[in-house]
């Protein structure tokens, strides 16, 4: 999964950018090395809500190109945690009702789905998730 953020130079000769999906999502750098790394990490942390977050994130848009404008990969757990939050919140589902509808037996083993540093659903978990959700798709995720 990747956002794009578009830079530009300093007048005082550093970088900053801007993610052009996520707005408010801003960074900078004394050069383009330290940019890129800081736009990765201001990207993961904006993606990565608390769980009592209503927020809805707009999906990256693949088709984005221009003078300046970068790809930046998301951290695969902050994705996964993401992209199965977002799902619930689509849904309308509270955590509980969401660890109940996917037959998960305690609510901390579904919470960490959503906690950004310790997603990594096992592939029957993820097979649980898509005949609960036949529209949740991975595709997005790897991309």
């Amino acid at each position: 999964m990747k956002y794009h953020f578009k830079y530009f130079k300093d007048i005082r000769g550093g970088y900053w950018a801007e993610c052009l999906e996520l707005e408010g999502t801003r960074t900078e750098g004394v050069n383009k090395k330290h940019l890129f790394k800081n736009m990765r990490e201001a990207l993961d942390l904006t993606l990565s809500e608390p769980p009592d977050s209503r927020l809805i994130f707009p999906p990256p848009n693949p088709r984005l190109k221009g003078r300046n404008v970068v790809a930046i990969e998301v951290d695969p757990s902050v994705a996964m945690a993401m992209t199965i939050r977002q799902l619930r919140l689509k849904n309308e589902l509270t955590q509980v009702a969401m660890k109940q509808r996917l037959g998960i037996k305690h609510l901390s083993n579904y919470q960490r789905l959503e906690d950004p540093n310790r997603a990594n659903p096992e592939w029957k978990t993820l097979l649980m998730i898509k005949k609960a959700f036949p529209e949740f798709r991975l595709d997005p995720l790897l991309a």
